[in-house]
């Protein structure tokens, strides 16, 4: 078996999933990016075990430990969206500015109040 041929198919997949996590904008998209990378991962751990001739088939469970990951991510990444979309009417990843912390000139924070004080002398005069 050439390994050439699984290497660059796995090389496709992991661009075309680079650029979904970069460029998209909805929760979803982005998860399923992540796992077209997952994928390229798991096709060249298997394509090298196999071109290795591996006797413990180390890239082949290894592989099964990478699934059952990235069906752990994809549980707890959609139940998240899920609930994100509940509350907010959109699953867009650039709009969720809650969980940022807002500084004094964050252009997400029209009124400038920030998340508090900061600094531990502020916090200490705070306290005061």
């Amino acid at each position: 078996m050439h390994l050439a041929y699984p290497a660059v198919l796995a090389a496709l997949l992991f661009s075309v999933g680079l650029y979904g996590v970069l460029a998209r904008r909805n929760a979803i998209l982005v998860l399923m990016s992540v796992e077209l990378m997952l994928n390229a991962v798991n096709l060249n751990l298997v394509a090298f075990d196999v071109w290795l001739r591996d006797t413990l088939h180390a890239g082949q469970a290894l592989t099964l430990f990478v699934i059952v990951i990235a069906a752990a991510e994809i549980g707890i990444g959609l139940a998240i969206v899920l609930l994100v979309y509940r509350n907010r009417g959109s699953s867009d990843v650039d709009r969720l500015t809650d969980l940022a912390e807002h500084g004094p000139h964050d252009p997400y924070d029209p009124q400038g109040e920030g998340a508090g004080p900061s600094a531990p002398e502020e916090k200490a005069e705070a306290a005061a």
